[in-house]
């Protein structure tokens, strides 16, 4: 499971990468759960027929989502990662499922630990061209007993048993997961999807487009399983 990524931290490169005309200032780029970071979106406004009204816009929202009914943000904490398995079902997921509230995490990387060695080994995983990663997640909105708005989100994770290279994190007796990667020419047909087609994307990412390095130290230091 990912509960540690890198937000892509170029806006030139966010804003061209994922087409976007705007993007949100502040954020982290170093994302736990809890933490602000931008995630991508089909625009609020893209069925009004209005062409100055872009397809896609990126918002500022919780790593770890936060379903309407929640009566604090805490639930950020456990809402980081959906399975795929159980998202439909699972009462923090289903109402963002069922309503289709698909949208995209930018990351340059995420973080996972290598234990082959009998011990934890932090490991920065990317796309092998440099690329950033655009993974399909779910978004959300709350409001706070003040009246303010927090929007959220929560990266789908797939099995990755079989995966040559995602299976090798996390202890030897878990089960092996990975987030969804989108292709590029996916990205709109992912915004646009409704909750029937959702199953259509929950592939797993070809191994030989990823590659993986030890995470610097400052970044080993903080890693958890």
């Amino acid at each position: 499971m990912c509960s540690h990524f890198e937000s892509v931290r170029d806006r030139q490169i966010l804003k061209s990468h994922f087409r976007l005309d705007d993007i949100p200032e502040g954020g982290k780029w170093d994302m736990w759960p809890g933490y602000l970071g931008p995630f991508v979106r089909r625009h609020e406004f893209a069925d009004v027929g209005d062409e100055a009204v872009p397809e896609r816009e990126a918002l500022l929202g919780s790593f770890g989502l936060v379903p309407h009914w929640a009566t604090d943000t805490k639930i950020a904490r456990q809402t980081y990662n959906a399975r795929t398995e159980t998202v439909a079902s699972k009462p923090s997921f289903r109402d963002a499922w069922k309503k289709a509230h698909h949208c995209i995490i930018p990351a340059d990387a995420i973080y996972e630990p290598d234990w082959r060695s009998g011990k934890a080994v932090p490991t920065r995983i990317s796309r092998s061209d440099g690329q950033p990663m655009g993974i399909a997640g779910l978004w959300s909105w709350w409001k706070s007993p003040k009246g303010e708005v927090l929007h959220s989100f929560t990266m789908l994770t797939i099995n990755a048993d079989q995966h040559p290279l995602m299976n090798q994190f996390h202890k030897p007796n878990d089960e092996k997961r990975m987030v969804v990667v989108l292709p590029e020419h996916r990205y709109d047909d992912w915004l646009n999807a409704d909750s029937q087609q959702s199953a259509d994307f929950l592939h797993l990412y070809p191994a030989e487009a990823l590659k993986t390095d030890v995470a610097p130290s400052k970044i080993r230091s903080l890693l958890v399983d």
